[in-house]
């Protein structure tokens, strides 16, 4: 039928627009994978698939060294749930940290066992580790068969309280961090706190971090919270490790939900707080500053800066510092300092072009002017860096 219009058809326009609901659960439990407790299994139950669903495991390789039981107790709990659950075969190990992301082979290898257990949109991919494993899984699982459904199990404290949370996937390339990604909300997200007990002091700390970072641009009781509570969370204990977790995952998420800009369309990344740096410290340190300890001292960093702009008081300043060393973290390091040691160290100052790019256009950055409020900022001033920087060591 011929069409009745005299507007010639290179002239028109068809506007689509359509909408999809995101939605996902972050469960805290202990023992996950004992046979009684059914959080493991009612989670993918929820998927409404009548029949048994397909497992493919990947596992950071510290955390199997850490728990050699580990792969005997996914086996027992499948076995124990067989009508529902399918354990294709043993999980796959994956040395972890941060130069994962820097090894595009792990993608290749994981894309092939995808392909050769038969993996599809109805089955899992379940990663469990830390923050650099997610990650890297989450990644691989969003672009196999263009997504299959991925359960995150964060074995850290900063992957259970932040990166593991949200809706974000990538590896590092070009020598760039996440330059590869995808925004991909898991299908859950299991925090098993018994997996905590096994972590090296240092990274024990480096998750409070990001806790302290959400807490200065969220809530300021939050970060008096965690400012008395800090020799508790020196002395591990679990409880208060807890209730830091549980918070600063809620406040996260919270900020995804609600700042309108999930998947990061915009230039604003108030979440971010503290990274531009540290980002850049992890690279030209070869990761042997952990993400956490790097957001650390870009905290600091950003905080004296603030101090030095006119937008924070000097006491509020004092008072992160303060309660960061209280945590055990370094707010000094001899990479912050260039070669002469009179100022900002130059690769450092790279570091701002790079993480503009990677906001896609103008340059942003979260400042504080009170503690619990942030402000975003547009430049940085190289001179007044020199003075933060400074103040740091």
């Amino acid at each position: 039928m011929s069409s009745n219009t005299s507007t010639p058809i290179a002239a028109q326009t068809i506007h689509q627009e359509f909408s999809i609901p995101f939605s996902y659960k972050v469960h805290f439990t202990h023992g996950l994978f004992d046979p009684g407790n059914k959080i493991f299994l009612n989670t993918l139950r929820e998927d409404g698939h009548p029949g048994r669903r397909k497992l493919l495991f990947a596992v950071d390789s510290e955390v199997a060294r850490l728990h050699p039981a580990l792969g005997e107790q996914i086996a027992k709990y499948c076995q124990a749930y067989r009508d529902d659950l399918e354990l294709c075969a043993e999980p796959v190990t994956i040395t972890g940290g941060e130069v994962a992301k820097n090894r595009f082979e792990l993608v290749e290898e994981l894309l092939q066992q995808i392909d050769q257990h038969k993996i599809d949109r109805h089955s899992y991919v379940l990663a469990i580790g830390g923050g650099a494993i997610l990650d890297l899984v989450g990644f691989v699982a969003a672009i196999a068969h263009r997504g299959i459904r991925h359960v995150r199990i964060p074995t850290t404290v900063l992957s259970q309280n932040d990166s593991g949370v949200g809706v974000k996937n990538g590896i590092n390339y070009f020598n760039k961090k996440n330059y590869l990604g995808t925004f991909v909300p898991p299908f859950a997200v299991l925090n098993d706190f018994d997996f905590l007990n096994t972590l090296h002091e240092r990274d024990w700390r480096a998750g409070i971090s990001e806790a302290v970072k959400v807490a200065l641009i969220r809530e300021a009781g939050f970060f008096h919270w965690i400012a008395d509570k800090a020799r508790d969370l020196n002395q591990r204990d679990m409880p208060a490790m807890e209730e830091l977790i549980y918070r600063c995952a809620k406040h996260h998420m919270a900020h995804i939900a609600t700042n309108g800009d999930p998947f990061e369309l915009g230039s604003s990344r108030p979440l971010d707080f503290g990274h531009w740096a540290a980002h850049k410290l992890e690279q030209i340190t070869d990761y042997k500053v952990r993400h956490g300890e790097a957001v650390a001292i870009g905290i600091a960093l950003d905080v004296a800066y603030s101090v030095h702009t006119g937008l924070l008081e000097r006491p509020d300043m004092e008072n992160v510092h303060q309660c960061l060393r209280d945590l055990g973290f370094s707010l000094a390091h001899p990479k912050l300092l260039s070669e002469s040691g009179n100022g900002f160290n130059p690769l450092l100052w790279a570091g701002l072009e790079e993480f503009r790019e990677h906001l896609g256009g103008q340059l942003t950055i979260m400042l504080l002017d009170r503690i619990g409020h942030g402000v975003e900022v547009h430049e940085m001033d190289r001179d007044l860096l020199d003075l933060a920087v400074q103040e740091l060591n």
